[in-house]
Parts: structure tokens; sequence; C-alpha cells
């Protein structure tokens, strides 16, 4: 018997070693962390439950059965993040690179399923070099049965994925099925073909970084929805998004303790500048209205003229999209869209009531965006404000033209309710613009015709460059001073707490692409 318990103790410190000390210490030289760091890391103290530990590959061409280790290049289970149950795997780049083979594969999925059966997150931690290409088409089928346990559990549990190490080829699909991914800056990166295929097919000479790294996903392609600078901070991150999320679509947000007291924000007087076109930065607003340090920004540094994060009001989770007059004017664009309709669409999917913050002042003109689908790409965003039943609350701050307008969560497309400030501005397009469209000829006709263009300006501006036609019409329920607006936001989100809207019964609808 002793002899027996000895074999296992050693099998488990075999686990536990991954490929040996020379390639831990290859990792840490590289500032990475093992899997198992990474894990103790991001979960609860203790609370790890390790599944398939001495899992091996089963491969014996190239002589693969001569090389053998114990959990075979992921460390898969379950623990607690803040108390609350959470599916893990951690791909092991001290094994075989981290590269994934046909029993890598099952206890990834074996762990997702247990995720969807328990109605809990699954959180994948990858650093791999893509698959083991010694088990062929093996390996290609584990990558399919992950693809395919990602898409069953969207919008089932919330998916995380960070990227801490090279994500490479066809495993680049299962990280962008998921919700949210996270990147290691200079550390980590993701592509469907390397430098040296893109330097043979198109002649381009790229890096690792420029080609697929943390700031190039950030910035430009928007698959990244955090850039952070090392290990711990990224697992960091992911402890406090989950903190903003439900378990699964069928639970609620978690609600924080909180005492009101007294919820006037005298700090929004007078952020919005007198004149129309002077910027200013919507996030002093979100700081303000919500709970304090309570906001967590989603895609930063992507699309930056529509601003997406998690916040709190009162303690409650809420999502909020806010237009950014900081950049572009805040128009809506062909990125801007895809952003805030994802969000929008995950928000929805995990019961998050989401607040609107409007200054609009339309879609970005261009052939550019034109050629790119500003069309279906617009109407994501319409699409996903539709089709959302969550609460859902808009506050028109500045301008809100046209049909931006619209697809701001405009009442028209089924928002709960609409505030707007004394400042906000409800037209088709803006008072210089539709003046001289609608008065051209009397214009074109007058003496003086700079200052008639002046006259019929200001006239059309008294007219519609103001929220109280629109509130006339019902399509604004209260106009409110800026500073009480956290406190109507707070009485709103708790009046709605309870809504239930029942859509048509279908199988599902057909969103733009």
């Amino acid at each position: 018997m002793e002899s027996k318990r000895e074999y296992l103790l050693q099998l488990m410190h075999r686990a536990r070693l991954g490929g040996g000390e020379d390639r831990i210490e290859r990792q840490h030289a590289k500032g990475k962390l093992t899997a198992r760091e990474r894990l103790d890391v991001l979960l609860d103290e203790n609370s790890f439950e390790e599944i398939g530990a001495l899992v091996e590959h089963r491969c014996t061409d190239f002589e693969m059965d001569k090389v053998t280790y114990p959990g075979d290049g992921v460390v898969t289970g379950y623990g607690t993040i803040d108390g609350r149950l959470t599916y893990v795997f951690a791909q092991d780049f001290t094994v075989f690179g981290g590269a994934l083979s046909e029993m890598h594969a099952r206890k990834i999925c074996r762990v997702m399923d247990l995720a969807m059966e328990n109605g809990a997150p699954i959180i994948g931690l990858n650093d791999s070099g893509g698959a083991r290409i010694q088990e062929g088409v093996d390996s290609l089928g584990g990558y399919a049965d992950i693809f395919y346990r990602n898409t069953l559990a969207s919008g089932l549990v919330p998916q995380i994925s960070a990227i801490m190490g090279p994500c490479a080829g066809g495993a680049v699909y299962s990280p962008a099925l998921t919700d949210f991914i996270l990147m290691v800056d200079e550390t980590s990166y993701m592509f469907v073909t390397g430098p040296n295929v893109v330097k043979t097919v198109t002649n381009e000479d790229v890096t690792f970084e420029d080609l697929g790294g943390a700031q190039t996903h950030a910035t430009k392609s928007g698959v990244t929805h955090f850039k952070t600078t090392n290990d711990v901070e990224c697992l960091l991150t992911i402890r406090n998004l989950m903190s903003y999320l439900p378990m699964n679509c069928k639970e609620q947000p978690p609600q924080l303790d909180f005492e009101l007291g007294e919820e006037v924000r005298s700090g929004l007087k007078g952020m919005v500048p007198d004149q129309a076109n002077q910027p200013y930065d919507i996030k002093d607003i979100i700081r303000e209205i919500c709970d304090e340090d309570s906001f967590l920004e989603v895609h930063e540094d992507y699309a930056d003229n529509i601003v997406v994060g998690f916040a709190r009001l009162a303690g409650s989770t809420v999502g909020v999209v806010a237009n950014q007059p900081l950049s572009l004017a805040g128009v809506l664009d062909v990125d801007s869209s895809r952003k805030a309709a994802r969000f929008v669409r995950f928000c929805d999917a995990f019961n998050i009531p989401i607040l609107v913050l409007v200054d609009v002042p339309g879609f970005l003109p261009g052939t550019d965006q034109e050629w790119n689908g500003i069309i279906v790409n617009g109407a994501k965003l319409l699409y996903a404000f539709s089709e959302a039943t969550v609460p859902r609350v808009s506050v028109i701050i500045r301008k809100a033209y046209g049909g931006a307008y619209d697809v701001m969560n405009s009442k028209h497309i089924g928002a709960d309710m609409n505030f707007a400030w004394p400042s906000a501005e409800i037209a088709v397009m803006g008072a210089k613009g539709a003046s001289e469209i609608i008065f051209k000829r009397e214009i074109q006709r007058a003496d003086d015709p700079g200052a008639k263009a002046k006259e019929k300006e200001d006239m059309y501006a008294n007219t519609f460059a103001n929220p109280y036609r629109a509130a006339s019409r019902g399509f604004v329920d209260e106009i409110i001073l800026p500073e009480n607006t956290r406190v109507k936001l707070i009485k709103a989100f708790a009046m709605l707490k309870s809504k239930v809207r029942k859509v048509p019964d279908k199988k599902h609808g057909n969103i733009p692409t």
C-alpha cells in the first residue's frame, strides 16, 4: 500500500512540475507565470480543484509514445472567484509548447461541459503554440470540439479568454467566440497566419507584435477588449470583470451592499460647454453618475468615439454605452457601431440593465464608411438595442441628430425611460445645415445673405434644437437638471427591476452582418 501511495505522489509531483524546472525557468525569464501560478492568482486561495491531472496523450506516431507528461499540457478544473464557482483551463507552455492534442482538447471540453451543466462561467488562459502536428486530424478535431462548445455556451454562461502567450492558426477562433478577450502586452499575440506566411504570400515584412500583438488588437482590429501590462494585471482584471457579471443567463448580476445618501451630484452642473461644437469628456459624466470608482471600461483603446463598460448604480451592475464628444465629435461609424452592438447584446444575454448617454451628431459620412458597410454595421447597433429585453434607460446630454437619434436607444426602439438635460438638441440635423436647406432660396434672395442665414439658423434652433418638442410628443419622459441625473437613474432602474418583455415566438433573428 505504501508503494502505491508513493507512486501516486510521484505522479502528482510530475504533473505539478509540467515540463520541468528548466522550462519553468524559461517561462519566468520571459516575464510569464506558469499555468498553475496563473490559477493561484486568478482564483481564491486554496479553492482550486483539479480535474484530469493524470491524463496523457495516446499518440504513438513519430515516437511520441516515448514522451508523455501527466496533464498533457493543460491544467483544468474549478475554483471560486470571490466565493463564486468558476471553471478554468490554463494551457501549460512548458509541456509541448502548450500544443493542443486530442486529450488536451478533451480535458478542456470536460470543464466546458461542466460549466454549462452547472451554470457557471468558463475562463480560459491561452498559452499555446497551436495544434500538436504529430497528431494530425485528431488535434484539429479537438479544436472543433472546443469551438462547438463555445457556441453552445454563448449567452448561457460568461466566457472569458486571456491570451497570455502565443495563440495562432485555428486556435484563435475559440477566444473569438467568447465574450471577452484579454491580452498581455509584448508577451502575447494572436493571428491566423504568422509573419513568415504573410511574407511569402503578400511580400509584407511584419513583426509578431505588429501583426498580432496586444497593442495591435486593442487599437486596430478590436479583437481584444483589455490590454494589460503583465500576467498578474491580466488575471486581476479578470477577477474585477467577474465582479460585475452573473454566473449564468438565469441569474441577476451581483448586488453590492449600498446605503443611499445624498445622491445629487453638483459636479454635473456646467460639464457640458455652452458652445455646441466644444468637446468634453463623457467619462467625467459617467464617473459622476455612477458609484465611486466603479466604472470598468471595455474596449478602451478601440473606436473611442463611443465608450462602453460596466459600472454600478447604488451597488447594482449596469452596462454603459455613451457617445464620446472628444473623438470624432461622438459620431457613429463602422467600428463604434460594432463595438457597442456586441456590448449591448452581451448585457442583454446576462440580465445587465443598460444605461445610454447620448451626444451624437449622426453617422460619419464618407466613401470609406460606405464601402466598409456603415449601413449594415449601423444596423447591428439598431438591432442590438431593439432586441434587448433588459431595462434600458437613456439620457440625452446634448446632440441627438438624425438616424443616430433613433439608433441610440430611443423610445421608438423600445427604451423604457428617456431623460434629457436642458442642453439636449433633438432634431433631424444641426440648426445651421437644416436652415441652409429649408431657407435656401430666401437666404439667396436676401440683401444680406449672411445675416439672413444667421436669422434662420436661430429660428430653427429655437424651434428644434431643444428637448421640449420631443417631450411634448412623449418621446422624452422627463427633462431633468444634470445634478439630479444620478437620483433619477437609481429610481428608474429600481422601478424597472422586475421588467418582463415578451418577444415574438421564433427560433432567432438574423442580425445584419
